[in-house]
């Protein structure tokens, strides 16, 4: 057998910011692609720019506080902090000017000739005007506040993400200079700011046409700023830093320290300018000065900022403009002629139960388990991963439920997660008043995974049934996010659950784990392992897939890579960042690169490809063809991605699937995302995407369209012979 050799650099890498916006342009191009649904493409338009808003609220800023700090260390790229933040500035301006033309010369002639109109108020008629100026008066002017700055009324506070006026006026008999501005006459500055509460775009009534909100609002300046001359009117908006960093020892618990911060966030400094393309240089240069920006951080639009809000228009209820629906399928064995006869524990007992959403049903299964749990008087005790929720969360409610009916609940609820810290706050109080044990992780870490361990009284003595899963328990994203979980009452996996429940809520030593691969404790380890396990496998057995979100972990990277030198075939599905490049097969001596016998094996390329559509391809599987030993495979499905973070800063989960039939779904998954010429993308030797195109003759297989189909017949009934 080969020998392992020792860790090797990987040789050129992609750069991990450059690669999240090569993710943000294949999702722009859905939103040009005129085979998709007119509404959906809005919807792929609307991603585009809250992608682009966390980057800079997380990776922009995060580089530029490098800046700040002097680090002029480089990444692992061999780029700098300032050279990052230069190619990134480039790029974004190129992506911005992309989408723009997208939405004003595509989308917007195309919603308007199938009745859906996005028009300025100057493109409205009389009667349009005068049903604005009713909606304006009644819901929109007593929620508006303008702020006039001047030497008694200092600059204000522009938060996060807020869309903004930037309005010049002159009093008409003022002569005292206050600000210089182009025409020649004393003018001010005002701001007005958009609140949140108001749509986007604000919809005519009875009609399908949508108005942006800072016209209507601009129509009336007269009535907020009464006798004063309207000099110039211009939208702006700004970007800040969103990253909390608790400080633990300012504050007696992590509760405390994350409230703290999320006071202190609202300060945190500017990252991005946006300003209307028609905004003075001099308003401008007031707005960098303010803001404390520099002027490479001032991005130009001509047309409306804040595109995130045609989420609002993509709603539309108009079936012709959208997707077929989806209509989720419940389990088989998780179905009962009446629903409220279903036992899940009889069926978890019987055998494992894999589950995959959208496509099947999360309310049917993760919910339906928990409230199960909840009303069950055989369960004796719900443990449970909390990282993101929603507002109105059913599996909130159950446990909730449980905790009253006396039974012991833990939940792990994780107020470390980024831009949910102050739900996660508020679900952490409403589940302790109602007595339940909540813990809020190990200092250091962000407990990522996602399990529910129900320990239950059998007839035939306590059993521990679980669900691991690569997806939040959050009902409404199941809808949308395509992920995997698990079901089972395997004895050694509940015991490992336990084990690691102990971990995160009391002051055990790290557990040794038998089934599940475990971060931080020895994931990556047990990855390189298993990799390293192809390599020496039989020549011509070794194969690896692995569908991930990220691909950026150097020594996975290596790993990969020195497999793939050494003959193993590897296929990686990866959604978004992925800093390995499928560079030709390195050479190989006879006795391989790390002294072990080579000879025979035949370097192979990586393929890599990312899947990008109806739904954010967000499950983790990985396959190792030898993982379990002589020819015999494994398979796993998680919480974590090949990312630094989630091997040494995050708790995470990987549970082996060991039954025959979910395996061969695993496969059928699998299969589907290498097959797809829909909506697949391949990474070229020269680190760019490239679009999947069907084969002459062949058929069209999109991937989310055909797991539909062969969900919805593995589902179906099976007719009863007469």
């Amino acid at each position: 057998m080969p020998g392992v050799g020792p860790r090797r650099r990987p040789g050129r890498l992609a750069n991990r910011e450059l690669s999240w916006l090569d993710f943000d342009e294949r999702v722009l191009a859905l939103a040009e692609d005129p085979a998709f649904p007119l509404l959906e493409r809005v919807r792929y338009c609307a991603i585009v720019s809250a992608n682009l808003d966390e980057f800079f609220q997380v990776r922009v800023a995060g580089l530029k506080d490098q800046l700040a700090a002097g680090v002029t260390t480089p990444a692992a790229d061999g780029r700098s902090p300032q050279q990052q933040l230069e190619e990134i500035r480039a790029r974004v301006e190129a992506l911005s000017a992309r989408q723009e033309r997208a939405f004003l010369e595509d989308l917007v002639p195309s919603l308007d000739a199938a009745g859906v109109t996005l028009v300025r108020w100057s493109d409205l008629d009389d009667t349009d005007r005068k049903v604005l100026v009713e909606e304006f008066h009644e819901r929109i002017f007593p929620v508006l506040t303008p702020l006039g700055v001047d030497p008694s009324h200092p600059f204000p506070y522009i938060s996060d993400l807020s869309l903004n006026l930037a309005v010049v006026v002159r009093r008409p008999d003022d002569a005292a200079v206050v600000a210089r501005r182009p025409g020649g006459a004393a003018t001010r500055f005002a701001r007005v700011k958009m609140p949140s509460l108001l749509p986007r775009f604000v919809q005519v009534p009875g009609a399908d046409r949508f108005v942006p909100v800072e016209d209507v609002v601009a129509a009336h300046l007269d009535v907020l700023f009464p006798g004063m001359q309207v000099v110039s009117v211009h939208t702006f908006r700004v970007t800040r830093n969103a990253d909390l960093t608790p400080k633990a020892e300012e504050a007696d618990d992590l509760l405390a320290a994350v409230e703290m911060e999320l006071r202190r966030h609202r300060f945190q400094r500017a990252v991005r300018l946006e300003v209307s393309d028609d905004l003075p240089e001099a308003v401008t240069d007031l707005l960098v000065k303010e803001l404390e920006l520099e002027a490479d951080g001032v991005y130009r639009s001509r047309g409306p900022l804040d595109l995130r809000g045609l989420f609002d228009v993509a709603e539309l209820d108009r079936p012709d403009l959208h997707h077929r629906p989806l209509v989720p399928v419940t389990e088989p064995c998780f179905a009962a002629a009446d629903a409220d006869d279903a036992d899940l524990f009889a069926a978890v007992r019987r055998h494992d139960v894999l589950v995959h959403h959208p496509y099947t049903s999360f309310a049917s299964s993760v919910e339906a388990f928990v409230a199960q749990a909840a009303s069950d008087p055989h369960v004796l005790a719900v443990k449970m991963t909390l990282y993101r929720t929603s507002g109105d969360s059913p599996v909130v409610a159950s446990l909730v439920r449980a905790a009253e009916a006396g039974k012991q609940v833990a939940v792990i609820v994780e107020l470390k997660a980024r831009f949910d810290e102050r739900a996660n706050i508020g679900w952490a109080r409403r589940l302790e008043k109602a007595g339940v044990h909540v813990v809020y992780g190990l200092a250091g870490l962000k407990t990522h995974a996602k399990v529910v361990l129900v320990v239950r009284d059998d007839l035939d003595g306590l059993r521990r049934y679980c669900h691991i899963g690569t997806g939040n328990y959050n009902q409404r994203t199941a809808r949308h996010y395509e992920d995997l979980g698990l079901f089972t009452a395997d004895a050694t996996i509940g015991d490992d659950l336990i084990d690691l429940f102990n971990y995160l809520t009391g002051f055990s030593h790290e557990p040794v784990f038998r089934r599940l691969l475990v971060a931080p404790h020895d994931l990556r380890g047990a990855l390189v392992r298993l990799i390293e396990g192809e390599r020496q496998a039989p020549t011509g057995t070794g194969r690896i897939v692995l569908k991930t979100n990220s691909v950026v972990d150097p020594e996975l990277i290596a790993g990969l890579e020195d497999a793939a030198g050494d003959g193993v075939e590897i296929d990686l599905v990866v959604r978004g960042i992925c800093c390995l490049l499928p560079r030709g097969p390195r050479r190989v001596g006879a006795a391989g690169a790390d002294g072990g016998d080579r000879a025979g094996r035949a370097p192979r390329p990586i393929r890599v490809r990312s899947v990008v559509g109806r739904f954010l391809e967000h499950s983790r599987i990985a396959y190792f063809a030898n993982g379990e030993g002589e020819g015999r495979p494994a398979w796993y499905i998680g919480s974590a991605d090949l990312m630094p973070r989630n091997f040494d800063q995050r708790v995470e989960v990987l549970t082996p699937v060991y039954d025959p039939v979910l395996r061969a779904r695993l496969r059928q998954i699998v299969d589907v995302n290498l097959a797809d010429d829909a909506l697949a993308w391949e990474l070229t030797r020269k680190g760019r995407w490239r679009r999947v195109r069907p084969t002459a003759g062949a058929g069209r297989v999109d991937a989310h369209e055909q797991l539909i189909e062969l969900n919805a017949e593995r589902a179906a009934p099976v007719p009863r012979p007469r």
